[in-house]
């Protein structure tokens, strides 16, 4: 089906031309997109007639450009005073949690040393230097002058009662 408007058959004559316009200022991968958005700035026209011509396609099509150009500025200067605005953002330091968060969390601290002290001594410092300190069971079994099962077996007694601890946080 042949195109019977003279705007629909300029633009198809022209598109070609109009699509290495905006690919050479800078449209890339979107040019497509524009030469729609094109399409449909020129149907809009009030002047179909004046709309047709191809100096006033490329100075519409020039005109898109700017606007994208301007878009994307502003939208890069909003991002930019956004994360400026987030307290360590632009650092990639996560911000300071508040104080709700800092009371429970010290008081889940609190709640796994008690879990650790109802373990006992030796399995609550076993526990320690392998996950805080980050010694290998063999290392801890030597300087503990216990066998490597103990250590296992004190270590699975702790992270027992961690996981009693966790179960009774995220049910409160």
């Amino acid at each position: 089906m042949a195109p019977t408007d003279p705007l629909e058959e300029a633009y198809l004559a022209h598109r070609p031309r109009l699509l290495r316009f905006l690919r050479a200022r800078g449209a890339g991968e979107a040019a497509e997109d524009l030469a729609q958005e094109l399409w449909l700035r020129l149907a809009a026209a009030s002047d179909r007639e004046a709309a047709s011509g191809l100096a006033y396609m490329m100075r519409a099509a020039d005109r898109l450009m700017i606007d994208r150009y301007r878009s994307h500025r502003q939208a890069t200067l909003r991002d930019a005073a956004w994360a400026e605005a987030q307290p360590g953002l632009a650092d990639n330091i996560a911000p300071a949690p508040g104080p709700e968060r800092e009371i429970a969390a010290r008081q889940q601290v609190a709640l796994v040393q008690q879990a650790l002290e109802e373990v006992g001594a030796r399995a609550a410092a076993i526990f320690r230097r392998h996950r805080i300190d980050g010694l290998t069971q063999r290392e801890i079994a030597a300087e503990f002058g216990v066998s490597l099962s103990t250590v296992e077996s004190d270590l699975r007694r702790a992270y027992a009662k961690i996981v009693d601890v966790r179960g009774a946080i995220d049910e409160a």
